[in-house]
C-alpha cells in the first residue's frame, strides 16, 4: 500500500517512506492475529509519516549513507510515535483516531495498553538490530523519557484553570516537539554529521513540533470532526487546556469561567459556546501568533542548512505543514 498523497511531489522520498512502512509491518508478529491485524491496519492507514520523512531527509546531509540503517531508524521513530498515540487515546478515552474507531474503543483499554507497549519493544528491537546501540538507542531512550515526561505534565495539569502559557509550552515541548526533534537529530547523526550540525537539526525539529502542536490545538477550535479526523473540543472535555483556551481565559470572562468550572460535566452545547467565546476573546488569533513565532524560528535555522535539494524539500514540507488552514 502506498503512503499519503502528501508525498507525491517528492517521488524519491515517497518510495523511501513506502519502504519504511513495509519494514514496520514486517516487524509486527503476534500470536493474537486479530490484534496483529489491527496494528498492521494502523500502520498502513497511518498519518502522513512526517517524522520518519524528516529522519530520512536529515540523514542525507552527511557522508555516511547506510540505506538499511536509515530506513530502520525512520521506522523506529514512527513506531514510537504510533505507540504514544495508542496510549494517548487510552488516557483521553478517545473514540476516534484518524477518523476511525481507536484501538481502545474497539478492544478496551487493557488490550490497547499492551498493544502500545508491544510497539515500544518493536521500536527498540529495530534499533538494536540495525542501529549503533551505543548511539541511537541512547538517543531514543532519552527522547522517549522526555516524551513521557510531557505526557505526565499534561496529566498533572488536567482541569487546571490557572495553567500558564509557559506550562503549556513546557508540556508541548515534551509531548510533541521532542519526537520531531528526535527525528531530525537522529537522522543527522545517522548520516555522519557533526554534533553541531545535529544539534541545529534537533532545534529545527523542536521548533517545527512546537508550531505543529499549536496549530493542531487551533484546529480543535476551528474545524469539524469530519475534517479534523477526531472529535473537536475533546481536549477541553478531558480537562486538557491548550493555547487558544489559555489565552481566552486570560481575559477573565465570567461566562467562560462558568463553563470551564463544569469540568467533565460539559455538554455538547457548552463545548460549542466555549468554542465561540475562545474565538471572540481572540484566543485563536493569539495562538496563531504563537505558532507563527515557532514557524519563523524553524525557518531561520533551516536556512543555515547546506544548499542541496533536501534543504529545499525540508523548507517546502515544513511550510506546507505549518500553513495548514487555521
Amino acid at each position: 500500500m502506498s503512503v499519503s498523497s502528501f508525498w507525491e511531489p517528492y517521488s524519491e522520498l515517497q518510495a523511501e517512506l513506502e519502504s519504511v512502512t513495509h519494514l514496520m509491518a514486517k516487524q509486527i508478529r503476534l500470536r493474537n492475529k486479530e490484534i496483529e491485524t489491527v496494528l498492521l491496519e494502523s500502520i498502513y492507514r497511518g498519518g502522513k509519516m512526517i517524522r520518519p520523512a524528516y529522519t530520512l531527509l536529515f540523514s542525507k546531509f552527511g557522508d555516511n549513507q547506510q540505506v538499511e540503517r536509515t530506513l530502520a531508524l525512520s521506522a523506529a521513530v514512527e513506531l514510537l510515535h504510533t505507540a504514544t498515540l495508542i496510549h494517548d487515546d487510552i488516557v483521553d478515552d478517545s473514540p476516534l483516531r484518524r477518523g476511525v474507531p481507536s484501538l481502545q474503543a474497539q478492544y478496551g483499554k487493557d488490550v490497547a495498553v499492551y498493544a502500545g507497549d508491544y510497539l515500544f519493544t518493536v521500536c527498540f528491537r529495530l534499533l538494536s538490530n540495525y542501529a549503533d546501540p551505543t548511539e541511537q538507542v541512547e538517543v531514543n531512550t532519552r527522547g522517549m523519557e522526555r516524551i513521557l515526561m510531557g505526557e505526565l505534565d499534561q496529566m498533572y495539569l488536567r482541569y487546571n484553570k490557572n495553567i500558564s502559557i509557559r506550562s503549556y509550552l513546557t508540556q508541548v515541548s515534551g509531548k510533541t516537539a521532542q519526537l520531531f526533534a528526535l527525528a531530525c537529530y537522529s537522522g543527522a547523526l545517522n548520516g555522519g554529521q557533526t554534533e553541531k550540525f545535529s544539534r541545529n537539526s534537533y532545534y529545527i525539529g523542536s521548533h517545527i513540533g512546537m508550531a505543529f502542536q499549536i496549530i493542531d490545538d487551533i484546529l480543535d477550535y476551528s474545524q469539524t470532526s469530519i475534517v479534523f479526523g477526531k472529535p473537536v473540543l475533546e481536549d477541553v472535555r478531558q480537562g486538557i487546556y491548550t493555547a487558544p483556551l489559555i489565552f481566552a481565559l486570560q481575559e477573565k470572562n465570567a461566562r467562560l469561567k462558568e463553563l470551564i468550572d463544569k469540568e467533565a460535566q460539559l455538554t455538547e452545547s457548552d463545548a460549542k459556546e466555549i468554542q465561540q467565546l475562545v474565538i471572540r476573546l481572540n484566543g485563536l488569533e493569539k495562538a496563531k501568533q504563537l505558532a507563527e513565532k515557532y514557524t519563523q524560528k524553524a525557518m531561520k535555522r533551516i536556512e543555515q542548512l547546506p544548499d542541496q535539494k533536501e534543504k529545499e524539500q525540508i523548507k517546502k514540507i515544513t511550510l506546507s505543514l505549518l500553513e495548514r488552514h487555521i
